[in-house]
């Protein structure tokens, strides 16, 4: 912009003097020029803030999404484990904090660097430059934690806290910034940004993370939940699937929304810059990179929406009711998707995106189910199947116009094969998906079995079916009546004749006889409704002593886990009625 506002004393003298007074002239020109100066820097002050506000506001949005996903996990499992799945949304983002700032941006973004981990700004020294300035910083820790947020959601419900924080930290310290290196940094071996030496002659583009974000978490995830196996009642002995549903379709709307929310900062956001003319000059043009901004967030407003509906739609052909929280994983698959080319395709793309995108997600589901897999979010088959899907889909229809506006470089660099720019963008796409599943499988799956064979990955199976919440965190999420206690939606504290007292609902040691027998209670229901061989008579024979010790009145009859709800208590049959 300054050279715009340029102004040379030499130029103008001769203008100014006529012909007469040369001194007078020359002395004009130079205060002239002299206020040019000063203006064309204001002007660049201007444009440096306008960018860096652009870029902090994005980051607080994507910060938001940590919001989003605590919701959305809260709702997603059994009230037992409610505090305990919202504990490690808060530690992802404290940790992550502090292992980012210490190594993971300079794994990252430290350059000049080699091709495979940055070098530089180690703790921030160095801060600001240029190139990084503050916000920036902020803006790449919002997306390190959400990829451990991914994960955490993979292994709700089974997995000790001291795992959490050793995985957060690893995570957002290491195997996530160095991916990021890969397809980011400058100095990135597969980044569209290189001076030379570009990956089939393009470099991956990825422009917000369907593979850096979605596919890290995801597959994390997956080989955190492979290792650890399922949930307690998730299947039954014969390999059925059982339905172990959260316990609140709201807190998963809300979570839902907030993420869609937040979206508009992790797509849009990531252009990092907004004030830049695409003409040939500036002022001579109406279209910019706010233009570009624009379009991102329209792209990615189209997949969501479509994923949404095909989900709904297509659960309703396959299960026979309208069901919300598919509804809302639907919708997320979608964003996960469009996430990699929301920069570089039309809008109407979006939209085969996010068609796509749900029937990746339903099917992964159905083949999750087949292989006894158990993800309480879904999240490795939606971060992991539908970015991956996302990133296939950048190859074959990112926008030539669009690709050299942004990437800039040669105006003829590969684009998406159905657009007519060859094969040579898909193939480093699918580059992109063979080297982040091998990356987080050899460093997160090994972390993963380490803390396996170190008896620190899964909590003890009575503390399971006890939930989390009260086995580990101190206490409940929420309060419950006697007659909900009653019902077994959770394990309260029992006074000292094994009666509930609510005076005692601390960890009185004369209380654990109780909680024991409490907790001998239900693992013996639970072992039952996993052995379909044991009949009903001979578990009640064996249960009434225990309910009749602990002074609770086995008024209501042994259910099967199929027939738990959400607290863990039994529900009522009903005959499926389509609406």
């Amino acid at each position: 912009m300054a050279s715009t506002l340029s102004c040379s004393a030499s130029d103008l003298i001769p203008l100014l003097s006529g012909g007469a007074n040369a001194t007078a002239a020359a002395a004009a020109a130079e205060f002239i020029c002299g206020r040019f100066e000063t203006i064309s820097g204001k002007f660049t002050d201007a444009s440096y803030a306008i960018d860096n506000t652009y870029l902090l506001f994005s980051a607080y949005l994507v910060f938001a999404m940590q919001l989003g996903f605590a919701m959305l996990c809260a709702g997603s499992v059994r009230a037992k484990n409610t505090m305990n799945i919202m504990l490690t949304n808060v530690i992802d983002a404290a940790a992550g904090g502090l292992f980012y700032y210490l190594f993971g941006f300079a794994f990252a973004f430290g350059s000049p660097s080699n091709g495979f981990i940055g070098k530089h700004f180690f703790a921030m020294s160095g801060f600001p430059k240029a190139s990084f300035d503050y916000p920036y910083f902020l803006y790449q820790w919002t997306f390190a934690i959400a990829a451990a947020g991914i994960t955490s959601g993979s292994i709700a419900e089974r997995t000790q806290f001291v795992a959490y924080l050793i995985y957060s930290s690893f995570l957002t310290g290491l195997v996530y910034p160095i991916v990021s290196h890969w397809f980011w940094s400058s100095d990135g071996w597969a980044s569209p940004a290189r001076a030379d030496n570009l990956l089939f002659q393009t470099g991956v583009i990825d422009f917000a993370g369907s593979g850096v974000v979605h596919m890290v978490g995801g597959i994390a995830g997956l080989w955190g939940a492979l290792i650890e196996g399922p949930r307690i009642g998730r299947f039954e002995n014969r390999g059925k699937p059982v339905t172990l549903r959260g316990h609140s379709a709201t807190l998963v709307v809300l979570g839902t929304f907030l993420l869609w929310f937040g979206w508009y900062g992790f797509n849009p956001g990531s252009f990092a810059i907004i004030n830049k003319s695409y003409g040939a000059s500036p002022g001579s043009s109406f279209y910019g990179q706010w233009s570009a901004v624009g379009r991102t967030a329209v792209t990615t407003t189209l997949a969501g929406c479509t994923a949404a509906l095909t989900t709904l739609f297509g659960k309703r052909l396959i299960d026979g009711y309208w069901n919300v929280t598919d509804v809302c994983n639907g919708l997320l698959g979608g964003f996960a998707a469009i996430t990699g080319g929301c920069s570089v395709v039309e809008p109407w793309a979006a939209v085969i995106c996010g068609f796509v995108a749900a029937w990746v997600l339903m099917g992964f589901n159905k083949l999750a189910d087949k292989l006894r897999y158990d993800d309480p979010l879904e999240a490795a088959q939606l971060h992991g199947g539908c970015g991956a899907w996302g990133i296939i889909f950048t190859g074959l229809f990112a926008d030539k116009t669009y690709v050299s506006e942004i990437f800039g470089g040669d105006p003829n660099r590969p684009y998406g094969l159905l657009m007519g720019g060859g094969w040579r963008l898909l193939a480093a796409h699918v580059v992109q998906i063979v080297v982040i599943t091998g990356w987080v499988s050899a460093t997160m799956g090994t972390l993963f079995f380490v803390l396996h064979k170190l008896e620190l990955l899964r909590i003890p199976s009575e503390d399971e079916i006890a939930g989390m919440d009260p086995t580990s965190h101190g206490g409940l999420a929420y309060m419950y009546t006697e007659e909900e206690i009653r019902n077994g939606i959770m394990v309260r504290e029992m006074g000292p004749q094994g009666v509930h007292d609510p005076s005692s609902d601390v960890r009185d040691p004369r209380a654990a006889p109780a909680r024991d027998l409490f907790l001998v209670r239900n693992s013996i229901r639970q072992l039952a409704s996993d052995d379909q061989d044991v009949p009903d008579q001979a578990t009640k024979d064996v249960l009434d002593p225990i309910e009749a010790t602990l002074s609770i009145p086995a008024r209501v009859p042994f259910v099967s886990s199929s027939r738990l709800n959400s607290f863990g208590g039994p529900i009522q049959q009903s005959s499926k009625v389509k609406r």
